[in-house]
């Protein structure tokens, strides 16, 4: 299985790079988000890719990130959304914003990707919501490469301690910020997480 590409970006096109690897021109399909993220062409790149063969087809697809591409396999496994469709949905969402609607149950912002009927959504949302964590739908930053606030993520576990599950714990911490807790304050943002329950 070939899981990363590292070479010369020889072409690219939104939607599409080509990437010259030992002399070879590899195709790569890519979401809006790895295209931005590649360099100028002629220079070095890496490309994380899952390369998908079909009866009638054979593609790789790029990404900027590990998470990226995991997102795309986890899409891929939920009934009903193949490759085209996980690629739509990322070019519409960040990783960061997938896994949140993921977690909120979240189904129309969802459905307003390109392509992800209100079905889909809905399918999409109760297939994965237990396979997102909650602790890490809530990390700062965009893409997913961000390391989660340890303020954010002591609050999550200390109320998972106290019985809450990690969805419920996800869930009374993003009300409490919502609410005005200092979200780099652990103890504030429990407080007001118990008091708002």
């Amino acid at each position: 299985m070939i899981s990363m590409l590292h070479g010369i970006l020889f072409e690219k096109s939104p939607g599409l790079a080509v990437i010259e690897c030992g002399g070879v021109g590899y195709d790569v399909a890519m979401p809006v988000g790895a295209y931005n993220s590649l360099p100028s062409v002629g220079d070095e790149c890496r490309v994380f890719v899952r390369h998908v063969v079909r009866e009638d087809d054979e593609q790789l697809y790029g990404f900027a990130s590990r998470e990226e591409r995991g997102v795309f396999d986890l899409l891929q496994g939920v009934s009903g959304v193949g490759p085209k469709l996980a690629l739509s949905v990322l070019d519409g969402l960040s990783v960061q914003d997938f896994r949140r609607c993921v977690v909120n149950g979240d189904a129309k912002r969802l459905s307003a990707v390109k392509g992800v009927g209100k079905k889909t959504a809905e399918r999409i949302v109760v297939e994965l919501k237990g396979k997102i964590d909650p602790v890490e739908a809530m990390a700062s930053g965009g893409g997913g490469a961000a390391p989660m606030d340890a303020s954010l993520r002591d609050a999550i576990l200390a109320l998972s301690s106290l019985g809450f599950n990690q969805e419920v714990a996800y869930r009374m911490v993003q009300a409490a910020i919502d609410g005005g807790a200092d979200r780099t304050n652990t103890e504030e943002l429990i407080r007001a997480a118990l008091a708002a329950r």
